[in-house]
């Protein structure tokens, strides 16, 4: 048996070993000696995985047993890294910088050059690894950005972009011609924004998929990609950070037959993750769902799901119109936006139908006089929103989190009660280690305020009184504010108090 963390892995043949066949095994190559390969692997009587390097390689195999938590450290420094498949790119002094010029004509070359241009492998391997790498971190967008000097890449990750490449400015069309057809996107067509998706197949069972965007800029087009993936959805409502009390009053709203749920907060808060877990938990043979959405992110088998279409005539109204027609039970619109898919949404929750939707407000009360301003009678409302829950996401704390100690006044400032600094729980902050990259957070967690309609809502409602009637009535009712709900975040040491300060108004 060999230690793997007393070997140097910039030593080991790492060019000899697909990284697919080295994560799926827990593999890595050790040294080449003659025709002859040593690895590593946890379990030497693997045979078909040592079958698998001997076709691969062509050379003899010599098995010796690793530790399997070293094996996957090691084969986790191992993979071909986006800075990896930057240095293929550009082979150090050899690299001859001239052969990329002509790309500013990439848009006028007939389609067979142009795909002979993007089919180029150091291109199509680096972007392959800059998916891998952002899935692994965990990221939810990719940035590929042109600049007049320079060419940066960037990944979100827990809400914050971080720069992770610079590649040569010449390559940014190339890149950007590799994403777009494969995206299934024009790619003469450099004047107009673009929309598109694309699919990573990581393994039989699993694959991500992105959606794509393109925008023309003063220097290139900068793409944006957002990473969907459909495991999200299969979390289930506990892992997304209801309270027992908010998780209960969720689950009795969408369990009813007709009425409707809203989703409300900005975008990037988790409204789409939020509204599929409750389609999952809705989704029995028994239900006929369906969905319009502007696209449809995530995948659910058992969901009808259709992509908006503005250029075409479909519309959320057009799409809705016609479900009612294909005898639902629950539907689901990605937002109202209008007045005329409102009023088609409101009709339906009217007429023994679920309909969960999404609105861009900043908390629950607001809703309401929102969906009253696009023009929806009040007693409209008042008789068919159930339940409205606002949410915004935080960083969570990571495992090296550490405690700290904050003044008494600015714990009251920050919304604390008197009764709530009684000294039964610690203030957390971020620590900083390996697992976190030194942030002190690693996930995120949702901040909910969950605003079931009670019948004294609707009377504010009908006698079309504002949000601050409603807050004042929700408060009365125990409904948790979305800053008093972050603050239940902190006394429970899930995230830290600047964050919660940072995502929600007081």
């Amino acid at each position: 048996m060999i230690d793997l963390s007393a070997y140097d892995e910039t030593q080991f043949p790492r060019e000899l070993l697909d990284y697919k066949l080295m994560q799926s095994h827990m593999v890595v190559a050790l040294n080449k000696r003659g025709n002859r390969l040593s690895v590593a692997l946890a379990d030497p009587t693997n045979l078909r995985a040592l079958d698998e390097i001997r076709f691969q390689t062509g050379m003899a195999v010599d098995p010796v047993v690793a530790e399997v938590d070293k094996l996957a450290t090691t084969v986790a420094k191992l993979s071909e890294t986006a800075a990896h498949a930057l240095r293929d790119l550009t082979l150090g002094d050899e690299f001859d910088m001239d052969l990329l010029q002509g790309d500013e004509s990439l848009g006028e070359s007939s389609g067979e050059a142009a795909q002979a241009e993007v089919d180029d492998a150091p291109i199509v391997k680096f972007i392959q690894k800059m998916l891998l790498d952002a899935i692994n971190e965990g990221a939810s967008d990719i940035h590929f950005e042109p600049y007049e000097k320079y060419y940066r890449i960037r990944f979100r990750t827990d809400g914050l972009l971080r720069e992770i490449a610079q590649p040569p400015l010449v390559l940014r069309e190339k890149i950007a011609s590799r994403i777009k057809v494969v995206s299934r996107l024009d790619i003469a067509e450099k004047r107009v924004p673009q929309d598109g998706r694309m699919k990573l197949q990581l393994s039989k069972t699993k694959a991500i998929d992105f959606r794509v965007s393109t925008l023309p800029t003063l220097h290139g087009e900068k793409i944006v990609m957002r990473i969907l993936d459909p495991s999200s959805a299969m979390l289930g409502i506990d892992a997304l950070g209801y309270e027992p009390d908010q998780r209960a009053a969720m689950m009795n709203a969408i369990e009813r037959p007709y009425g409707m749920v809203l989703v409300t907060g900005p975008t990037g808060s988790g409204k789409t993750v939020s509204l599929y877990t409750c389609l999952n938990l809705l989704n029995k043979p028994g239900t006929n769902i369906s969905t319009a959405e502007d696209p449809a992110e995530i995948n659910l088998a058992g969901i009808n799901q259709v992509n908006v279409n503005e250029k075409a005539g479909l519309t959320f109204a057009t799409a809705l119109r016609a479900f009612l027609r294909q005898d639902p039970d629950i539907i689901m619109v990605g937002e109202i936006r209008d007045l005329e898919t409102a009023e088609i949404s409101v009709k339906a929750a009217q007429t023994g139908h679920l309909v969960l939707s999404t609105l861009h407000t900043n908390d629950a009360p607001s809703t309401l006089t929102r969906l009253a301003n696009m023009g929806v009678p009040s007693f409209n409302i008042a008789s068919s929103v159930i339940l409205i829950t606002a949410q915004r996401l935080a960083r969570r704390l990571c495992s090296c989190k550490k405690p700290v100690s904050v003044p008494v006044e600015a714990l009251i400032q920050a919304g604390f009660s008197e009764e709530d600094l009684d000294g039964s729980w610690q203030l957390f902050g971020p620590g900083g280690c390996d697992r976190c990259k030194g942030s002190g957070y690693k996930g995120r967690v949702g901040i909910y305020q969950v605003m079931p309609i009670s019948e004294d809502m609707q009377r504010i409602i009908m006698t079309t009184g504002n949000s601050l009637e409603l807050a004042e009535q929700a408060q009365r009712e125990g409904v948790r504010d979305l800053r008093q709900s972050g603050l239940l975040k902190v006394k429970q040491g899930v995230t830290s108090l600047e964050e919660v300060l940072a995502t929600t108004n007081e």
